[in-house]
């Protein structure tokens, strides 16, 4: 069986990929080009250091994970596009914040945008979401 972080990684991976049009992957370098409806990859992150209970053993995480929304630069509103993505990824997540049941809590902040650029590649914009997910478990590999 999957360890907790697993699983609830694989949740959120499937929440992300119920948004219409857009193609979703998890840890995937960035691609020259970008699908017409956008990319939205899950990076793993950071579970980070967590608050131990006694007593039964409980680690309580805040797994700091990042959603990078990218598209395709050259439509005629790159800012709209990108914003109505933003909204569509902020919408799957409040659906289900505990990721049905495997979590306590999913936040996320405000998006970073930027323009990306890779050698050979036509201009990306993008963005990028920082997720923190709450959750406990009884192993700090479980």
């Amino acid at each position: 069986m999957p360890s907790i972080r697993e699983q609830i990684l694989a949740a959120l991976l499937a929440r992300l990929q119920t948004i219409p049009g857009a193609t979703v992957k998890r840890e995937t370098p960035l691609p020259e080009t970008v699908p017409s409806g956008g990319l939205i990859i899950l990076r793993d992150g950071d579970p980070g250091d967590p608050e131990v209970v006694l007593s039964p053993i409980t680690y309580l995480w805040e797994h700091q994970t990042e959603i990078e929304v990218i598209l395709q630069r050259g439509q005629d509103d790159d800012s709209a596009a990108l914003d109505a993505l933003l909204m569509a990824v902020g919408n799957a997540l409040a659906t289900d914040r505990s990721l049905g049941g495997l979590a306590e809590w999913l936040d996320w902040d405000a998006p970073k945008t930027s323009g990306l650029a890779i050698d050979g590649a036509a201009a990306l914009r993008g963005a990028t979401v920082p997720v923190t997910i709450h959750y406990g478990s009884s192993d700090p590999l479980g």
